[in-house]
């Protein structure tokens, strides 16, 4: 049984820290973990641009309500979760992406938490465990499942690396530079291909 694990944010959706800096104007939440690779770094970065901005949960909850998934993202899904086991495993939060999950037929998700006050402040964040997507394809593999493995970013990088099969989808070139010798795709068809049909080279 093959099963695959794809990054959220890059993949089948837009960023959704780029709405967030695009809706504030706010351009120090452009970052992203394609341009800093330690997550709990990253998060502490946001967190504190937040609450100096006044930024509450509502606020992040309409700029992702408007997003959607990208074109050809919920058709891709479709294909694989016919043939295959799929998993999402992410560094957002379950707050963040109920909406996207919904547009996209409820895949199953693993993410992280957020802490929000009652006033809608975001507080903090709770992670279900560090490189938390590493460690469940380890664990599936443990299981006896075949994995394939994609995302974008270098918090991807893990997983990638420790599937049976695993490649980038749009990712940034300082990211394919850190790991070469993997595929790369931009194309959905292509890369449904790859995942679903991939073995290990030899």
């Amino acid at each position: 049984m093959r099963v695959i694990c794809l990054d959220m944010e890059g993949v089948l959706v837009p960023e959704i820290w780029l709405g967030v800096a695009a809706k504030t104007g706010i351009e120090e939440l452009r970052l992203t973990t394609r341009d800093i690779k330690d997550y709990d770094e990253l998060m502490r970065h946001r967190l504190k641009i937040m609450d100096q901005h006044g930024i509450k949960m509502d606020l992040i909850q309409s700029v992702i309500a408007d997003m959607g998934p990208m074109d050809g993202a919920k058709d891709f899904l479709d294909e694989l979760r016919g043939h295959a086991q799929v998993i999402i495993l992410s560094d957002t939060f379950y707050g963040f992406a109920k909406p996207l999950m919904e547009q996209l037929g409820r895949p199953t998700l693993f993410c992280h938490y957020l802490d929000v006050a009652d006033d809608g402040r975001i507080t903090g964040y709770r992670l279900r465990t560090t490189d938390h997507k590493t460690k469940s394809v380890n664990a599936l593999k443990t299981l006896n499942f075949f994995t394939s493995a994609m995302g974008d970013s270098y918090n991807d990088a893990g997983m990638i690396q420790a599937a049976n099969v695993g490649a980038f989808f749009h990712a940034p070139q300082n990211v394919l530079d850190d790991f070469p010798g993997y595929p790369h795709f931009t194309d959905y068809v292509q890369a449904a291909d790859y995942l679903l049909n991939a073995e290990p080279k030899a």
